[in-house]
This record gives structure tokens, C-alpha cells and sequence, in this order.
């Protein structure tokens, strides 16, 4: 049994239009399961596939506050590619940031409702993830990290160290999930989170109970009207462990 990242989820004060944005940085379609939900996805992809990692963005009223633990890594092919994104970027109505880069060579910048991205220098380790390079997430413990979303999916551990730990589907297609350390605790909910989906024929209860074993906990919350289970991870950072796909 395991599970892989099927997508990522970011709470939205107006997920359509912030939708729009993403599809656009993306090239990706949109879809909407629901009032209030904004699906992205590349246009002609057959959900779930590792090639990519989708995004669910879900209407919510509570203000972003803080930066966001999780955030999206965008990959460029030359330094005019990086320089032009950036432009179109700006254009599309994104911002830069500072979050204590200093002189990096990638540049760091905010979608329209604050929530951080990076749009990298090119590296050829991201030369065939497609439009999002990696799924970055903030943490104290990379090494634990990797240790506990080892086991949690099917992914393959790419690098580990004290300070960075990457890992990437196993069919190694689509974007990478990257653990950066950072001194910064975690305040609140995360506005930005993982989806993760069992296989198909798999048993929720018993994968939810695999997870708990690594090292998953409860967030302490009614989850009696929702069909999937929210769980977090040994650093605290809510997931969702969706239906069987």
C-alpha cells in the first residue's frame, strides 16, 4: 500500500480569479467540481497521472497572514526564459517579494493574493518536470521529512541532507517535492497543503492507519461532513488523504 501527491490545495478569497491566474502562469485548463472550488489541471491530462501535480483552489475567508509553508517552484529553460516569465508574470498582475533571498539567483514573487513562488534560474535537473519544478515545502526537519514522505508514498528519495531533501514519483515524471529547513515555526493552518491519494482497490481505512503508524496524526478537528480525512504530518502541516483514485 502507499500513497503519491495527486495535488495541492490553496485556500482562496476568490478562487476563480485566482484561478485564472494560475492557469494562465501554467498553460493549464480550468475546471470546477463545485461552487467555491477552482480545478487546474493540463489541458488533455487524465487525473491522477504523476506528471503532474494539480491544483485545488478552495474559497476561503481567513486572510493570509504569513508566508506560506508550501509554495511552488517554476522552471525556466535559459536566463531569457526566466527573464521573460518574470515579465509576463508582472503583467498577469504577480508582484516581487522579499522573503530574505538576498543576491539569488532565482526571484521570488507573490500571485495576486500574496501566496509565494519562485520562478528558478534553469537547472538541468528540472529540465523535464514541466511548468512547476517542485512542490516546496518549509520545515524544521528535512532529513525527518523525507523519512516520513518516504514511507507515506511511492515516491523516490532523491537527496538528502541536513538542510534540503527532494523526492519525485517513482515513474520520475512531473515536479519534484522538496523539504528546505527553516527556522520560521509553522502559525495556523497552512494555506497552501498536500492532497495524497491511495491506489485504486486500496482500503482508505487501512492506508489512513499505515499513515498514523509513520508518524501522521489527527488535527483535532470534526471531519464528520467531509468523504476524505485530514491528517498531519510530524511537523505539523495539514494533508489530505483523499479517495482511492
Amino acid at each position: 500500500m502507499a500513497t503519491r501527491l495527486v495535488q495541492i490545495n490553496m485556500k482562496a478569497r476568490d478562487d476563480a480569479a485566482l484561478g485564472r491566474f494560475w492557469a494562465e502562469v501554467l498553460g493549464w485548463g480550468i475546471d470546477s467540481e463545485a461552487p467555491g472550488v477552482t480545478n487546474l489541471e493540463p489541458v488533455g491530462f487524465a487525473y491522477p497521472d504523476p506528471a503532474a501535480v494539480c491544483i485545488d483552489l478552495v474559497v476561503s475567508e481567513e486572510p493570509k497572514t504569513v508566508k506560506n509553508r508550501v509554495h511552488l517552484d517554476l522552471a525556466t529553460t535559459s536566463a531569457a526564459h526566466q527573464a521573460e516569465l518574470v515579465a509576463r508574470l508582472k503583467g498577469l498582475g504577480a508582484t516581487l517579494v522579499d522573503v530574505g533571498q538576498g543576491d539569488a539567483p532565482w526571484t521570488v514573487m507573490a500571485d495576486p493574493e500574496g501566496n509565494e513562488f519562485c520562478v528558478l534560474e534553469p537547472r538541468e535537473v528540472y529540465r523535464d518536470t514541466g511548468p512547476i519544478a517542485a512542490v516546496v515545502v518549509d520545515c524544521a526537519d528535512p532529513r525527518g521529512m523525507a523519512g516520513f514522505w518516504g514511507e507515506a508514498m511511492d515516491w523516490t528519495v532523491h537527496e538528502v541532507t541536513d538542510g534540503f531533501a527532494s523526492m519525485r514519483s517513482a515513474r520520475g515524471v512531473g515536479p519534484y517535492l522538496e523539504f528546505i529547513r527553516t527556522s520560521d515555526a509553522k502559525s495556523g493552518w497552512n494555506r497552501v497543503h498536500l492532497d495524497v491519494s491511495p491506489y485504486r482497490g486500496d482500503d482508505p481505512a487501512a492506508e489512513e492507519a499505515r499513515l498514523r503508524a509513520l508518524g501522521a496524526t489527527d488535527p483535532g478537528i470534526d471531519q464528520s461532513a467531509i468523504s476524505w480525512r485530514i491528517l498531519v504530518d510530524p511537523e505539523g502541516n495539514e494533508f489530505c488523504l483523499l479517495s482511492p483514485r
